[in-house]
């Protein structure tokens, strides 16, 4: 029993310090503490992080990158070689593309395709909110996934030539198993949204005086 005492000892010290290190990267205290929409869909949520990054672009040249976000449609600019060797099937776009511009609620994200892991459905979440140049709301609970989640995006003008692009996940859990398992993934999903963060960064200012590419074209 003492053995065991101090293996569950050993990983909660683990796991608060790997959690110190990743969680919130790029944020301030106030932007981690600020109210943001999708925030009163899970009022309590056990887990809760904000992520972002500056951008050196008007917000209105970045939302046309936010917006197409997908599996099936813009990917979700991150390690699409590695994503696809796990069955995700991710192609970031490069470019904007008007055929993926449309997103309202009641539509849906889709994160993985049919089939993965054996989900029939692969992994979607239902959009509850989109406010045009400003936030995307996702909200998933069960049974369609294990835990009750929002994801969120948001664009925040500074300036008249920068803006503050946010991510903040609120996770609910109901088992203390769900803690630890989550807080496992942590740094994995941490990793994930910063490389997210930053892949919309780069294309949005590298080609920051792109227009959308009409479908006709593609």
């Amino acid at each position: 029993m003492k053995i065991d005492a101090t293996r569950v000892a050993a990983l909660a010290v683990l796991l608060y310090g790997a959690k110190r290190y990743w969680r919130n990267w790029g944020t301030t205290k106030d932007e981690c503490a600020m109210k943001l929409p999708g925030d009163e869909l899970l009022r309590e949520p056990l887990v809760k992080t904000t992520e972002g990054v500056w951008i050196d672009l008007p917000v209105e040249q970045v939302w046309p990158w936010v917006v197409q976000l997908g599996q099936d449609r813009g990917g979700c600019y991150t390690y699409d070689t590695v994503e696809s060797a796990c069955g995700l099937d991710h192609h970031s776009a490069d470019r904007i593309h008007a055929e993926w511009q449309n997103l309202s609620a009641g539509d849906t994200v889709r994160f993985a395709p049919p089939g993965w892991l054996g989900r029939r459905d692969g992994v979607t979440l239902p959009v509850a909110k989109v406010i045009p140049q400003e936030a995307i709301v996702l909200h998933g609970s069960p049974p369609a996934i294990p835990w009750d989640i929002v994801w969120s995006i948001h664009l925040m003008p500074r300036w008249d030539d920068r803006c503050r692009l946010l991510v903040r996940t609120r996770v609910g859990l109901r088992h203390p198993a769900e803690v630890v398992a989550l807080s496992l993934a942590g740094p994995l999903h941490s990793a994930l949204t910063r490389r997210m963060l930053l892949g919309i960064k780069h294309r949005a200012e590298r080609h920051r005086d792109s227009a959308v590419v009409e479908a006709s074209s593609s």
